[in-house]
């Protein structure tokens, strides 16, 4: 079972704590608005908070924070601006953060500006010619989306071979489920028309000809691969970055999760090996953010079977220079948006060559989903699954119900990543097994068009990331960014659940599944701590919690909800330092991070 305390962690060894004679703070946050998120939200906030080592020690009217102040403390005026708890990530991708500040960005409006297939190249051309990309054994960049390109489909094959003939080019889509390769990526890989797909996936392939030869059995491949297949190409293109570039993938990941006033982030899905490169990076430069590590699930469960007296995860009870290993993640099925998610009824509009009644597929058989889950809580790991389709979310209940049978109950934690297309039922069985929903609502401004017209049709498309049937169940449930498939947004993070509207053609995806502004404040601050088992520090504005917290141009609570989207931030604070934003006043605060092994595995699965 998961710690239900995750423990401060003490000072680095670098750093040092002094307690004066008599109180006296360190930092006083006063002048402006103070939501604590311990409340309803109804009551009028303090009016101010004092810092001391880290820790919040006061919370109150003005005239009591200056009973903490003394000759070394910092007053920091918050001129009308709103004091809020440091944003925590629910679920992301640290290294996946810094690798979408590294290669080509294919992003549609607001995030970039791809629109075709002819600027998508262009793209892709102009990172070729760049310091990273010259070096780079692959030509890469991440975010297309077909739905928002002029052409309406995915780049072939031939598409990208006018990119290059010569070396190999990975687009990948923005759901990081798929992505499309040229011919020489194609054969770097070994996908030919005599290569069968994966279990899991799919490699796409061009339509028969009546003269193709029969002793081509499973058709040429048009360059489009899906899930399992996309992973080999992944692996690839990101392994082949230049050591320069892949040594400050996390430290550009802090920095950007930092901006976005995240004070805890996750690396959802790593290998072991990186697990390991985790804790060997961090007592070298401590991050600046907590990192919560989870492991592949199939990895992990396959490392026990080798050595049932081996626990290769090691979970911690409290962080080690920022960095702490928390459980297990693991994948049922795909994207919805690029329409591998399982399905129980059939797509709207499936993809080119698919049968009316496509529902997508599963990743793992079901067996698998048990084996995975059963592991887990007998190893004391926490579970995160990555389901999308309401077939995976069946799949992944059975599961559950399994392991607790087998493990007895508990207060595990067990957490359903996305789980985008929830229905109502799952939702209760989600409250009767203890299952946390972890939502993914950007979904709705981002992809709620596509998926009224082409993925689910309206009706399903209105109740995706159904956070309105989880509080009316009284439930707890969290929101997330699964950057690099979004940035790390959080302020669209509370606009999407508050407003639900939509990117393209601006209507309000399912009203009923708005949430009030507090709820979706909390969905990314004392929900996702409790997610964590680290509600005792962190997620509110409280006494004795630590003093991670953020400044925003404007108070989600009372703005006019279609407003919260213009609020920015304007300072993170960790521990009571700012992170957010930073001035490198020494070389070492300038450089990315302590120098990577040569053999650095590093990948992304979202």
């Amino acid at each position: 079972m998961i710690s239900l305390n995750v423990q401060p962690e003490a000072p680095h060894a670098d750093e040092t704590s002094t307690t004066a004679a008599r109180p006296e703070a360190d930092l006083i946050f006063h002048g402006g608005e103070i939501v604590t998120v311990a409340g309803t939200g109804t009551a009028p906030g303090p009016e101010a908070v004092a810092v001391k080592d880290g820790v919040i020690v006061y919370v109150g009217d003005l005239a009591g924070a200056e009973g903490w102040e003394g000759p070394g403390t910092r007053r920091r005026d918050l001129r009308g601006q709103a004091l809020l708890p440091g944003f925590i990530d629910a679920h992301g991708h640290l290294g996946g953060i810094g690798l979408q500040a590294t290669i080509a960005n294919l992003l549609a409006d607001p995030d970039g500006d791809v629109t075709d297939l002819a600027s998508l190249k262009a793209k892709l051309s102009e990172w070729a010619e760049s310091d990273v990309g010259k070096q780079a054994k692959w030509i890469v960049g991440f975010g297309y989306d077909d739905a928002m390109l002029a052409e309406g489909r995915h780049p072939t094959r031939e598409d990208l071979d006018q990119v290059s003939t010569n070396r190999p080019v990975l687009a990948i889509h923005q759901s990081y489920h798929l992505g499309a390769v040229n011919s020489e990526g194609l054969r770097l890989l070994g996908f030919d028309s005599t290569f069968q797909d994966p279990e899991g996936g799919v490699i796409r392939r061009r339509p028969r000809t009546p003269e193709e030869p029969f002793k081509l059995p499973f058709g040429e491949p048009d360059g489009v691969l899906e899930e399992t297949a996309f992973e080999p190409a992944s692996k690839a293109a990101t392994e082949g970055l230049p050591l320069s570039a892949s040594a400050g993938l996390f430290m550009k990941g802090v920095a950007s999760a930092a901006r976005f006033g995240f004070t805890t982030v996750q690396e959802g899905g790593v290998t072991l090996a990186n697990l390991k490169l985790l804790r060997q990076l961090a007592p070298l430069k401590p991050f600046k953010v907590d990192v919560v590590a989870y492991v592949r699930a199939d990895e992990a469960t396959a490392a026990v079977a080798d050595d049932p007296a081996r626990d290769p995860v090691g979970v911690d009870t409290r962080y080690r220079f920022g960095v702490r290993a928390a459980g297990v993640k693991m994948y049922l099925d795909g994207s919805p948006q690029g329409r591998t998610a399982w399905l129980t009824e059939p797509y709207t509009t499936p993809p080119e060559g698919k049968p009316a009644d496509y529902r997508g597929y599963r990743r793992i058989k079901d067996d698998e989903a048990v084996q995975q889950v059963g592991t887990a809580y007998r190893q004391g790991w926490q579970v995160l699954a990555h389901v999308n389709g309401d077939a995976s979310i069946d799949q992944y209940i059975e599961a559950v119900e399994t392991a607790i049978e087998a493990c007895g109950p508990g207060d595990r934690r067990t957490v359903a990543v996305h789980a985008q297309t929830a229905r109502a039922d799952q939702l209760d069985r989600f409250k009767d097994l203890g299952i946390i929903p972890s939502f993914f609502p950007l979904h709705t401004f981002y992809w709620g068009d596509w998926y009224r017209h082409t993925v689910l049709g309206p009706e399903r498309a209105a109740h995706i990331s159904p956070a309105k049937w989880a509080l009316d169940r009284g439930m707890i449930y969290t929101a997330h960014h699964d950057a690099p498939v979004a940035l790390p947004n959080s302020i669209m993070i509370l606009s999407s659940q508050v407003t639900r509207r939509t990117r393209t053609d601006g209507i309000v995806l399912g009203a009923g599944q708005c949430v009030s502004a507090l709820d979706a404040v909390r969905s990314i601050t004392l929900n996702a701590a409790h997610q964590y088992g680290e509600q005792d520090s962190k997620g509110s504005i409280e006494v004795g919690k630590l003093a991670d917290l953020v400044v925003l141009t404007g108070n989600p609570l009372t703005v006019d909800p279609d407003e919260i989207k213009d609020i920015r931030v304007a300072e993170t604070f960790k521990r009571g330092e700012s992170i957010h934003p930073v001035h490198a006043t020494t070389q070492e605060d300038a450089e990315p991070g302590p120098a990577v092994p040569a053999d650095y595995p590093w990948h992304c699965s979202c």
